[in-house]
This record gives C-alpha cells, sequence and structure tokens, in this order.
C-alpha cells in the first residue's frame, strides 16, 4: 500500500497530521492541496495563537488521547515551544441545593439517554482526569477558585456575591494551551521534509470518479491530481466545498467567537502566570498572555451559521471578506466582555485589539468524522473536528491511518463514521446556532473600551 497515489485536501489538523502519519508509515507519493495561496492559512481555525490542551473530557477515551497527545507536546526537540503547561481551570455550577441535582451545564433537558445523568461535564471530566492519574486541585466553591488564581491579579465573585448558581471547578495541572501557528508550521515542515508534495492555491473544484471509485481531485485552475486515494481534510470548508458528499446533518460551519486584548508588559507580567480558563456552564474560556502581551477570550457555543451557496453555512473570513471579515456580532462582543468582566473584572475595561470568528466543522454529537464515504471505498473523510481537535494534532493522523490500513477500533470505526448512529447533542455546549446577520458585525469603534475609557 506504501507506494500508492495519496491526495489529502486540506492542510490544516487532520490534513498534515494524517500526512505525517503516512509518511513515517512508508507511504511515498503523498500530495496535500489547499486552497489558501498562503500556508498554514491565515483564516484556518488551526492557525491561531493558542488552543487549549486539556485532558478534561466527560467521554474518556478523548481524555486518554489527549494524555497521549499532551506526551508528544512535550517533545520540544520536535515541536519547540509550542505546548505550554500553564495548568486549566475547569468550571461548571455547583448543585442546586433545592433539588440536590447538578444545574445544567453541558446537559440537556430530557435527555435520558445521557450516563451518569447527575454529573455535569465538569463533574465527568474531573472524575475521568483523576482516573488517568493527572494532578488536580478540586475547588469546590467560588472562595477555593479566587485563591487558586494569583493573588495579585483582581477576579470576579464566581457566583459568590449571592448568586443562585455559584461556581465550582478544579485546575489540572497537567494541561494548558498550544501556539497553534506554530505547531502547524513546525508540522507542515516536517511534513514537507519527509517528502510531500506540497500544493497551495488549489481550491478544488470536484472529486473524480469512475464506476464508484475516487480516481482523483479537479482545482480550479484546470489542474489535476490523480489519486488511488483521496482524503479530505478541509475542515469547515467541506460541506460547502463538497455539497456532494451530502453532508447535511452530520457536519455543519459555524462560526465561533474570539477577541484578544493587548496588554502592557506591566499588565502581562501580572496575568502571566494564571490558567487557561475554561468555563462550561457559560461557555466563556480564556488564555493566559501570549510572548507578545496578547489574552484571548471566546465563546464555545453552538455559534453563527452564514448561509450561501444553495443555503450551506460557508465560511466567512478575512480571505472572503477583506473588509471586514474580521468582524463579529456586538452581541458577541457584549457577551465576551462580559464574561471577561465575571473572570477578570479589571480587563473589561480594556478596548479589544481585534476579533475574529472562528470557523468549526461541528458534528451534531461532537465526535469526529474519520471514515470511508459510502460513495466510494477509496474516499476517505477526515474532518469534524467539532472545535476540539487542534490538542490531538500529534496523534489524530494516527487514526486516519489506521482506518486506511483497516486497524481502526471496531468501536471507532463506529464513534468517527460518516453514517452512525448519533447519541446526544455534543454535551460540551448547547443552545441553537444563530444565523449570521450582516447588519449586526461590529465596526472598529465598538472594539473601544467601554464608556471611551
Amino acid at each position: 500500500m506504501q507506494d500508492l497515489r495519496v491526495v489529502i485536501v486540506g492542510a490544516g489538523c487532520f490534513g498534515l497530521s494524517t500526512a505525517y502519519h503516512l509518511l513515517t508509515r512508508g507511504y511515498t507519493n503523498v500530495t496535500v492541496l489547499d486552497r489558501s495561496s498562503v500556508l498554514p492559512a491565515p483564516d484556518a481555525s488551526s492557525n491561531d495563537i493558542n488552543r487549549v490542551v486539556r485532558t478534561s473530557y466527560s467521554d474518556k477515551f478523548y481524555t486518554e488521547l489527549a494524555l497521549e497527545a499532551i506526551a508528544k507536546w512535550k517533545n520540544r526537540q520536535f515541536w519547540a515551544d509550542t505546548y505550554h503547561e500553564s495548568g486549566v481551570l475547569v468550571l461548571g455550577y455547583a448543585k442546586d441545593p433545592s433539588s440536590g441535582r447538578a444545574e445544567d451545564e453541558g446537559q440537556r433537558k430530557g435527555d435520558e439517554a445521557a450516563p451518569e445523568a447527575d454529573l455535569t461535564y465538569t463533574d465527568q471530566s474531573f472524575l475521568n482526569d483523576l482516573e488517568i492519574g493527572c494532578n488536580l486541585v478540586p475547588l469546590p466553591d467560588p472562595a477555593s477558585i479566587r485563591l487558586a488564581l494569583p493573588p495579585d491579579v483582581c477576579t470576579g465573585t464566581f457566583g459568590d456575591d449571592g448568586a443562585s448558581r455559584p461556581m465550582k471547578g478544579y485546575i489540572n495541572r497537567d494541561c494548558g494551551w498550544a501556539d497553534a501557528g506554530q505547531g502547524i508550521r513546525i508540522l507542515l515542515s516536517e511534513v514537507n521534509r519527509l517528502g510531500a508534495k506540497i500544493h497551495s492555491g488549489k481550491p478544488v473544484s470536484s472529486i473524480r470518479q469512475e464506476n464508484g471509485i475516487a480516481t482523483g481531485i479537479s482545482c480550479l485552475d484546470g489542474s489535476v491530481y490523480d489519486a488511488d486515494l483521496v482524503i479530505i481534510a478541509a475542515g469547515s470548508w467541506t460541506p460547502s466545498a463538497f455539497p456532494d458528499l451530502n453532508l447535511e446533518g452530520k457536519g455543519l460551519a459555524t462560526g465561533q467567537s474570539v477577541a484578544m486584548i493587548q496588554l502592557t508588559e506591566e499588565e502581562a507580567e501580572l496575568y502571566r502566570d494564571t490558567p487557561v480558563i475554561l468555563d462550561f456552564a457559560t461557555g466563556f474560556y480564556s488564555f493566559p498572555p501570549t510572548a507578545k502581551n496578547v489574552l484571548k477570550l471566546a465563546i464555545h457555543g453552538p455559534g453563527l451559521i452564514h448561509k450561501t451557496n444553495g443555503g450551506i453555512s460557508t465560511p466567512r473570513t478575512i480571505l472572503s471578506e477583506p473588509d471586514n471579515g474580521w468582524a463579529i456580532p456586538k452581541e458577541s462582543l457584549r457577551e465576551l466582555r462580559n464574561g471577561l468582566r465575571k473572570v477578570y473584572p479589571d480587563l473589561a475595561r480594556k478596548p479589544f485589539l481585534s476579533t475574529r470568528l472562528c470557523w468549526y466543522h461541528d458534528a451534531p454529537d461532537g465526535d469526529w468524522i474519520i471514515g470511508r464515504h459510502p460513495a466510494a471505498h477509496n474516499l476517505v473523510l477526515a474532518t469534524a473536528g467539532s472545535g476540539h481537535a487542534y490538542k490531538f494534532l500529534p496523534v489524530i493522523g494516527r487514526l486516519v491511518a489506521d482506518l486506511i490500513e483497516d486497524k481502526l477500533e471496531p468501536a471507532l470505526l463506529e464513534k468517527f463514521s460518516l453514517n452512525r448512529l448519533r447519541g446526544r447533542p455534543d454535551p460540551s455546549r448547547s443552545g441553537d446556532t444563530i444565523e449570521l446577520d450582516l447588519n449586526q458585525l461590529c465596526s472598529l469603534t465598538d472594539l473601544d473600551a467601554p464608556g471611551g475609557a
């Protein structure tokens, strides 16, 4: 099989990791195509200043796979200083004393099939982290949460101000964040060194097929790449770029609202030792400052959809809309500032440096799609990262390579199958997607500090 002509569409997390794992298994004819003329693509979700690296999942499979990935991230000879073990502060609502049950963080009302129905996503994540031996610090109430943060940092109350739903959580000392853009650049360079042919500026027009077999890829510029195996790893562009794959109900492009704040050197030093904060009750999360003193915050939620291309949600980015492709809805801007105010109130008074819609390819249940397409046995999908694939960059391609070589465990074949029986919705977030209203996007002046301060 090693002499197969393999064509991978997409030079992001799934595409590059798959290329790397195939090349290290001895595959000698691997071609990677990407729509962007510059790599890493400036608007790809995998090309960012940071991404959370956590083992804290309610699904033990991801917990264990993340532990394996973190061990790889710590190889500085390969990844340099891409990974930063800052710790991750995982938050959720405390139990409602009137009912004796956990609040609805990470759950869906009426979901009788949910395992451990009396546990929140945070609760189950703690148990999974505990079982794999992570260094954990339980934080049972708002006071303990505040004490877990650096003493000189002004923090919110975390519900210890008479709120009906106070917070609880824990710190996982064995997790942190990765410089996402740097990780992609390193792997791109390594895939190139191992002999892959990488072609940028190659938006695809169609998958070539004959008699139920994928025979290659045709690009909009007229170029053709013949293949014995085609792997579609196009991320959030997959549904709109390949409408013939019939992904309706199986994968959806959603825009997630992100903002950045420029700190002064003094401010950055004050917040340098803060952990990643990940609140599964509200979806708000934030990072420690980067080396350039930029603090990023975002919302892990159902996201926004942008229907074009025959009603298919399609990413709207700085490449497709250079003038305001960076803009997020004004309401999202307010939500981000309110979330920051509850964590770091002093920073909520500062202007935002920039915003971005980070586009995910979401599966309804939050599991990835790694499987063969029913239209052709040699057409493989490696996509639907659902907002939590990047941390697995060192290892996720192994799953795709195992699938290609018919080595993937039966349980994982089913878990990641395109046509799997989907269970409950993604338990890490709840709510409904919202149509992106182009008339309600923020302007540059909206990024100013509240009240012009």
